[in-house]
């Protein structure tokens, strides 16, 4: 009897995942260090490989956690409340970006002289059109965000099974297509990243935004492998719904790039 559980907390088995996690983490960022300084990419892809591995292996174990009702409603609670908090901290991630953008835009000092005022973008910056490409991604974007919202409203709502995996289908599609058409806008930028800060600040920010969109796409693409395994149901998806806020999330920092970055700052 002394060892019956009689309250609602999930008291975690003893785990190597976080030191596995953090011993490829650090072997992928050491290896990304050495290869933008010319040597090989092989350290780096083993580290990722390696976080691939850990990622897989600890979230598993978390789908087999929940499907032994270890997931009670306060383990619940206390897993969305993370969360949001992991997204408070991604806001405040991209703010700094938007914040190093806006003062360069609004004070620009000149490259011969930093006291003597400067002009937005800098001399010799051709700046995308907005309302060609760009446009173009953002309502790919945005159409990708209905489809989650669309699958996500046949689980809650409906149960649905195959409106739930056609939406995820394609939000996933409409996912990939913004990547590549992201990675080709990048092919033809009449700027680089280093050299001036309107580039600096542009690579940074939307392709820090790019790196997300992969991470949701690959989110969305386990909750559709998920789905067709017969995981989730209207009264326990916690997956799927982290999976759909992280993706308005994308979409909702896209937006206010488009509009400063494109836009505005163009």
């Amino acid at each position: 009897m002394a060892h019956v559980k009689n309250h609602d907390y999930h008291i975690l088995n003893p785990s190597l995942w976080p030191f596995i996690g953090s011993v490829a983490a650090f072997v992928m960022l050491f290896g990304a260090v050495l290869f933008f300084h010319g040597n090989g990419p092989w350290l780096l892809l083993i580290g990722f490989v390696g976080v691939l591995y850990v990622m897989f292996g600890w979230w598993a174990d978390t789908v087999t956690e929940n499907k032994e009702g270890d997931h009670t409603p306060v383990v619940l609670i206390g897993l969305r409340y993370g969360f949001i908090l992991f997204i408070m901290s991604e806001v405040m991630f991209f703010a700094a970006w938007f914040w190093s953008f806006f003062k360069h835009a609004m004070y620009p000092m000149s490259d011969q002289s930093p006291i003597v005022d400067g002009v937005w973008p800098p001399v010799g910056i051709e700046t995308f059109d907005p309302w060609h490409l760009p446009l173009i991604n953002t309502l790919i974007l945005l159409c990708s965000g209905a489809a989650a919202t669309w699958a996500h409203h046949a689980l809650v709502h409906e149960n649905n099974r195959k409106d739930i995996k056609n939406g995820l289908i394609l939000a996933i599609l409409l996912g990939g297509i913004f990547t590549v058409f992201q990675a080709y806008e990048y092919s033809h930028a009449a700027f680089g990243f280093s050299g001036n800060i309107y580039g600096a600040n542009f690579f940074m920010a939307t392709g820090f935004h790019g790196f997300h969109v992969i991470v949701g796409t690959i989110f969305l693409f386990i909750c559709l492998m998920r789905t067709l395994r017969g995981h989730f149901s209207p009264e326990s998806h916690l997956g799927f719904e982290a999976a759909a806020w992280y993706w308005h999330f994308v979409d909702v920092v896209w937006l206010f790039l488009f509009a400063a970055v494109y836009v505005w700052g163009g």
